[in-house]
């Protein structure tokens, strides 16, 4: 028998007992009925799902607590909304919806879906939500940075050789990543992809096939017609139901409650964090139902903590623990240091067909990292359905300073995001890119239907990062036992990369040697 299992079975002999003594027992002891586990991690996106897994795997009873719902794939193939007939799956506890898309705003109904934002002073920043966080909403994209601009944004505490060698591969093997094969990409679906790969040789700049976290034998069926037209349709961002995407609830997350000693509970916000008695963290939360209405108030008393909310989560956790006095020893670098990839999107006109509504985002990459300006890299867009015939939209990305910041405002008890989206270093990453871009349209006869919009960040990063509030493995300064294992860790940018890989390789080896040091 599990010890999830004893647990549990033990709790509701406790709470049966505390109801034979009534409310006011209740209220005198409440404290000694907090659920006590020994770890407990906030998030299971990236960093929190290898945090779980590695967990569950040393023995060491774990819950996960995610704020969003669990996302089953069925056979239907009608688990999320389409992206072109948006509902309340859509967007996280929001009326309309979120994800751009042509004014106004869709009207939907409030439930807890798969995509939010944080709508900030010069900057939007999109996030997921749900058992599996981001990777229920990204396009699969495990791309590595190289290690020359690595350490342009990281410390070399950290040795890229180490991640090289050891975990980002161990990353890959679990997504069960790889790159998109020919017959795929010479499909009609693929069509964008491959005439910016074709518009970049043009140009003579550098194109990579990236690893996506696809079952591209699965997109093969939705071409047949055996699985429902998702990845090859553009349906991406809000979830994909033919199940070709191997987001974390189906590997990670999976693997981690067969150990027995996992257990994630979905629809569980967090509100507090706390110092309690002997060293230990308490936790309080709201379960809420899929309205998110609150249905009861939670609290859980753990002796390790770790933090994989997200580079907007994680920073606000922080600073209202911070403010109000419940993790007194923060110091005052938490909610700095953050940025956003140098995220930027364009549209390219070009004059003839390009499908761009159809197939997933970034299967390649066009590398110019040598860009005398600073390093830039693009990467097709599509998904998005209002798209028309001849436009191609592009996802541009850099090294960005990490200038931004949070500051916690007590009157909302959460935070306020703030980004100079016009600094010195954000027109020196818009100058980089244009220059890619006019030799693009040089070479090939295309130009730009507008210039790049940076207002907004699919890859937010920072806030809490190595360094500044915890160590090269992820210790928060000042608390022995808690952790920060998510992009909140990394300052910024990750080298032009989409971040998902190196938050998930940071993440495995801070638990390595947590893992290490607790033996």
């Amino acid at each position: 028998m599990s010890k999830m299992l004893n647990r549990r079975r033990f709790l509701q002999a406790s709470a049966a007992t505390a109801a034979s003594l009534g409310v006011s027992a209740i209220r005198a002891f409440g404290s000694d009925y907090d659920e006590y586990v020994e770890a407990i991690v906030i998030g299971s996106g990236f960093g929190g799902a290898v945090a779980s897994l590695r967990l569950g795997q040393a023995g060491i009873e774990t819950i996960v607590l995610e704020r969003g719902r669990k996302w089953q794939i069925t056979d239907k193939g009608d688990t999320f909304c389409r992206i072109d007939n948006p509902d309340g799956r859509a967007a996280w506890l929001s009326p309309t919806t979120i994800l751009p898309t042509p004014v106004p705003e869709i009207p939907i109904d409030v439930y807890t879906g798969v995509f939010d934002v944080k709508r900030g002073n010069g900057i939007n920043a999109y996030r997921g939500a749900g058992v599996g966080g981001g990777s229920l909403v990204y396009g699969g994209i495990t791309y590595q940075p190289t290690e020359e601009l690595f350490y342009k944004v990281f410390a070399r505490t950290i040795k890229y050789s180490e991640l090289d060698r050891v975990y980002y591969p161990r990353v890959r093997s679990i997504l069960k990543v790889s790159p998109i094969p020919d017959d795929i990409l010479q499909t009609e679906y693929y069509l964008a992809s491959r005439i910016l790969q074709e518009q970049a040789a043009k140009a003579g700049l550098q194109v990579r096939k990236i690893d996506i976290a696809f079952d591209w034998d699965i997109v093969r069926q939705e071409i047949a017609g055996q699985k429902v037209a998702s990845v090859i349709a553009g349906q991406v961002y809000y979830g994909t139901n033919s199940g070709a995407k191997n987001s974390l609830d189906r590997n990670y997350l999976s693997m981690a409650e067969a150990t027995g000693n996992v257990e994630i509970r979905p629809l569980h916000v967090v509100t507090m964090i706390e110092e309690s008695d002997r060293g230990r963290y308490r936790v309080v939360c709201n379960q809420i139902n899929e309205q998110g209405v609150v249905l009861a108030q939670k609290s859980f008393v753990c002796r390790y903590l770790f933090l994989a909310a997200g580079s907007i989560g994680t920073p606000e956790l922080l600073l209202r623990a911070k403010s109000n006095g419940t993790l007194r020893r923060l110091n005052n670098q938490i909610g700095k240091f953050w940025g956003t990839n140098s995220d930027s999107n364009t549209i390219m006109i070009n004059a003839s067909q390009t499908n761009a509504t159809l197939g997933s985002p970034g299967v390649i990459a066009v590398e110019h990292l040598d860009n005398p300006i600073a390093p830039v890299i693009l990467e097709p867009f599509q998904s998005l359905p209002f798209i028309p015939q001849g436009l191609n939209p592009i996802l541009g990305q850099g090294i960005s300073k990490p200038e931004g910041y949070f500051t916690y405002n007590v009157s909302t008890q959460s935070t306020d995001l703030f980004w100079p989206i016009n600094s010195a270093d954000s027109q020196r990453n818009a100058q980089a890119l244009l220059y890619t871009y006019e030799r693009l349209n040089q070479a090939n006869g295309t130009s730009l239907a507008a210039p790049p919009d940076y207002s907004f960040t699919a890859h937010p990063l920072g806030g809490a990062t190595i360094g500044e509030v915890c160590n090269t493995y992820g210790q928060v300064f000042g608390y022995h036992n808690l952790f920060v294992v998510d992009g909140s860790l990394i300052p910024g940018s990750t080298a032009c990369t989409n971040p998902s890989l190196t938050i998930a390789a940071l993440a495995e080896r801070s638990m390595d040697h947590f893992l290490n040091r607790v033996k």
